[in-house]
């Protein structure tokens, strides 16, 4: 081993523990109410959903290669049928996550000479997409329409303005319909990555650009199946010639393994289901806003008033990893799946807890959980 390399991976170990934001992989104790997975609508435990994967235990285990090679099935074709349909698209490319899908979108589809303008919030599985274009790119501020008007005035070739339906850190949600007017209004393709709002918006849950009316003002949206639908993988959704574009040159599509039978058999049922969740759909953004309320009322915590579904909760009292993470084990120890948030996935300085509401939650355990964290923070 080269001991110098050895050295300088310790080091940067080392400087990370020292900051209180080294990574570890952790395990849930078995029994804790849920206030951090992203399986909003619990469709990863839905009878119908897993159902259909005991079925499909018949089938291959794997899919056994990329789907231009051996990995394509009529399974396959057939939900990419359903999800054209359903987010009334005219076609839709399965990927294996929302990260491949944005990662394949942006750095394929961006040329050299062409310009990439991204909300400075944005996922770094789009901004690492950016990385691998040859476009030129900047980033506007978050949620700010004037600043990428301005943005814009500069911009040249084919421009692609990069915003996220609903932000995963914030919970605040892109003005969609200013930007798709203002996209219009200069000839640029608005591509809406809707990780957080899939199967959640929508009157069948179709997502928040369906619900606004604006699926013919997008050019392209990332759809993530790895939080409401309960499953993992994702599609880019969008004209059928940019489907058959990413299919010859993305290469996180082209090189890499098909999703197993067994996904894609749970996200045909889930999407079947999905429809009939309306109930469940109203009862957690009520949910949302009851949390949001309760802890709001707890002396030293605040949470943001345009945070949906996702709510970071920021101390009052400046607190850094440390008493971040100590606040986030008093609710685990309480019986509370709740994490912390720390750099380098937020801003330092912008340390917080993520609460993430459920439809399966309760105002009771709610109630419950801001009394541990009044006192955790207290």
């Amino acid at each position: 081993m080269n001991d110098q390399l050895h050295q300088r991976l310790h080091d940067e170990l080392a400087r990370r523990e020292a900051a209180g934001t080294r990574r570890r992989l952790t395990l849930s104790a078995a029994g804790l109410v849920d206030f951090s997975s992203n399986d909003y609508l619990g469709l990863s435990q839905h009878p119908q959903v897993r159902a259909a994967v005991q079925a499909a235990a018949q089938l291959p285990a794997g899919s056994t290669g990329s789907r231009l090679l051996t990995g394509n099935s009529a399974a396959a074709e057939a939900l990419e049928t359903t999800l054209a349909r359903f987010h009334r698209a005219e076609a839709a490319l399965l990927f294996n996550s929302g990260y491949a899908a944005n990662l394949g979108f942006f750095a394929a589809v961006p040329k050299r000479g062409d310009t990439i303008l991204y909300d400075d919030a944005s996922h770094a599985s789009v901004k690492d997409g950016i990385r691998g274009s040859f476009a030129t790119a900047w980033s506007f501020r978050h949620n700010d329409v004037a600043d990428l008007r301005r943005k814009l005035a500069r911009s040249t070739g084919a421009v692609f303005v990069a915003v996220e339906a609903l932000y995963s850190m914030d919970g605040d949600m892109a003005p969609l319909p200013e930007l798709a007017a203002l996209c219009r209004e200069q000839g640029a393709y608005l591509v809406v990555d809707e990780a957080h709002t899939n199967g959640l918006y929508g009157p069948a849950g179709e997502g928040l650009v369906m619900e606004l009316k604006l699926e013919d003002a997008v050019f392209a949206r990332i759809l993530t199946f790895g939080k409401a639908l309960g499953s993992q993988g994702a599609a880019v959704a969008g004209p059928a010639v940019l489907r058959d574009y990413l299919l010859s040159f993305s290469r996180p599509f082209i090189y890499t393994t098909a999703l197993p039978p067994l996904t894609v058999a749970a996200l045909a049922a889930a999407y079947a289901v999905l429809p009939a969740l309306q109930p469940e759909r109203a009862r957690l953004f009520a949910l949302s806003d009851y949390l949001k309320a309760r802890l709001n009322a707890v002396p030293g915590l605040r949470v943001p008033p345009e945070s949906h579904v996702i709510h970071p909760v920021f101390f009052q009292v400046s607190s850094g990893p440390a008493r971040v993470r100590a606040v986030a084990a008093a609710a685990q120890a309480a019986g509370f799946d709740v994490r912390a948030i720390v750099s380098p996935t937020v801003p330092v300085g912008t340390e917080r807890l993520r609460l993430i509401v459920h439809s399966y939650n309760s105002e009771a355990d709610i109630d419950t959980l801001a009394t541990v964290l009044a006192g955790a923070t207290a």
